[in-house]
């Protein structure tokens, strides 16, 4: 499972207000059904409803478990002063790098829990992208 490259195709728009509201009802779904069973999902962090996910000066992606709807594009935005990266689980290589006071996007099209970690920092550096469907 991997993300698909930015599109600039438009389709119908929601507000953003009703994105949103139908990611709450998702998440809330997902919540219930993550405590109904077992494996690693339990013992993720909580989830938040962001498309934004900050590096602050500590070694940890802020918040390190996101949930977002399919085809939402999330930032990643270095706000520490060492280089990281964006690596996600099966990629190869050093994944999306970031320089202090740069950003990195990836656009999420498929339904499912992305796992990435910065390739510099594996050991301290971890996240989750939970991608529920749109609607």
């Amino acid at each position: 499972m991997t993300p698909d490259r930015p599109r600039r195709i438009q389709r119908g728009r929601r507000s953003a207000a009703g994105r949103w509201a139908g990611l709450g009802i998702a998440l809330l779904t997902a919540l219930a059904a993550a405590g109904c069973g077992s494996g690693t999902a339990g013992s993720l962090p909580s989830p938040v409803p962001t498309s934004r996910v900050d590096l602050p000066r500590s070694y940890v992606f802020s918040p390190a478990h996101i949930v977002v709807p399919a085809g939402t594009t999330v930032t990643w935005t270095n706000d520490d002063v060492f280089t990281h990266s964006v690596l996600l689980n099966g990629q190869a290589g050093l994944g999306q790098v970031i320089h202090p006071g740069e950003s990195t996007t990836i656009t999420f099209r498929q339904p499912g829990t992305y796992h990435y970690v910065c390739a510099f920092h594996p050991q301290n550096m971890a996240g989750w992208v939970t991608v529920v469907p749109a609607g």
